[in-house]
This record gives structure tokens, sequence and C-alpha cells, in this order.
């Protein structure tokens, strides 16, 4: 009988794709994420994380927060490249988020440098290759629509600050990749993933810049639970970038 390959003899995309696979979700460390991503051209991850320093405020919260800020961008991604779309509103049924679905939503769009970034483009490749290997052959689109969110959420003594306001939720994809750029002064943010009966399967804490979640939409509930500052006299924020993928 052939003994069982353990974990650390696995290749880095071999450690993400397994558990993805059968559990719906994985946590990927900083480590093997920065390894991975080296292969598809990752650089200058300082310029793409201090882009987070200019995103627009969030003004489509139905709870009248104000502690979002983020930036917007839509791509079409194929075997043949990275294509970005026109910019153009994010939509969400109420199915999927009772808060604030049911309309469109015009963020400010992604800036045009930070569109065409190596570390985004990296981000993007590993991404495509990921849900291409994840998903049954017969049915990989030509075209998968690709949606790239920068997320800042910053919280103060008095108001914390909530990354998934409308709850345990799925996004109405196919795919979320969820990468930690910069925890500042905060506490909590724990993510905790749930199946499709919202019973709890998994919960993990995106610490470390490059740290990442990858779920299957299709198959598991996610959600991340209230950041608050450390030192209320200082400025406190959780920056995320998200990125889905769903069928044309």
């Amino acid at each position: 009988m052939t003994p069982p390959v353990s974990d650390t003899a696995l290749t880095p995309l071999a450690r993400l794709e397994t558990p993805l696979r059968t559990n719906g979700f994985v946590f990927v460390p900083a480590g093997d994420m920065e390894q991975l991503l080296a292969q598809y051209g990752l650089c200058g991850w300082a310029s793409f994380a201090a882009s987070w320093n200019r995103l627009g405020l969030d003004r489509y919260m139905a709870d009248g927060g104000r502690y979002r800020r983020r930036r917007h961008a839509t791509f079409a991604i194929d075997t043949g490249g990275i294509q970005r779309k026109k910019h153009q509103p994010h939509y969400q049924s109420r199915d999927y988020n009772e808060l604030n679905g049911g309309i469109e939503r015009w963020f400010r769009a992604m800036e045009p440098e930070m569109g065409t970034h190596p570390a985004l483009l990296a981000i993007l490749r590993l991404m495509h290759r990921i849900v291409t290997d994840m998903s049954d052959p017969a049915h990989v689109p030509d075209v998968w629509h690709t949606e790239v969110h920068q997320f800042r959420i910053e919280a103060l003594d008095n108001a914390p600050g909530q990354p998934t306001p409308e709850g345990l939720h799925r996004d109405g994809v196919d795919w979320v990749m969820v990468v930690m750029i910069r925890r500042e002064n905060v506490m909590s943010g724990e993510t905790t993933i749930h199946d499709l009966q919202r019973s709890p399967v998994g919960g993990f804490m995106l610490d470390q810049p490059l740290d990442t979640a990858v779920v299957n939409d299709n198959r598991v509930y996610h959600g991340v639970t209230a950041v608050r500052p450390l030192d209320p006299a200082r400025p406190a924020y959780r920056d995320v970038l998200v990125v889905t993928f769903r069928h044309q």
C-alpha cells in the first residue's frame, strides 16, 4: 500500500488545490502565496499596497456606515490573456447581499497603473490557473468575468469596522480569492467558513501581507468578524484585495 503524501511533500499549488477541491475553501499562508505568485511575475508589492491609501468612500452602505473605502475594476480573462473591461457598476442580487444588493453600485475605478501592475497581473494569472484546474473541463468558460475590489475597512473605538456588513454570505459568483494587503492597529477580523446548511466548517485569520483565502462560492458561505482598534488614538484599518471569477 502506498503511504499518503504529506502536505510538506506537495508543491505550493497542490497544497492549495487539494483542500480546495475537497473542502471548498483553503487558507494559503503568505510564504506559499509569495512562492506561487513569483512564478507569475510578482514584483513591486510596496507600490501596489500603497494604492490602498487612495481609495474612495463607499457611499452605498445601507447600514449608514462610513467605514469602508474601495475601488473596483472588471476584466475578461482567458487562455489568451487579461483584458480590462470598460468601467461598470458592481451588482449583486438581494439573494446574495440582503444589505446592499439589488442596485447598481458605481465605485471609484481602480487606477489605470494598478490595473496593469505586475502584482495584480500575477494574482489574476494564478487565480485563472486555479479556477481552470478546479473546474470541470467540459464546463470551463471561454472567458471568465472577473471583478477586482480594493477594500479598506476602518475602525474607531466606538465604531468597529465591518469587513462583511451583510454577514455570512455568498457572493453570487463561482470563485473568490481574498488577499491580505495590510492590517494596521486592528484586532479581530477572523474569517469564518460555513457549509450550505450554515454549519461552521472552518476559520482562520488573514494576518500577514499575502495571507490568502480561496473559496468555492457554490459550496460555502464566508464572513469576517468586525475589526477594532488596538490603540484608539491611532488610525486602524484592514486592507484586502478581493478577486471574483464567474462564468460569463
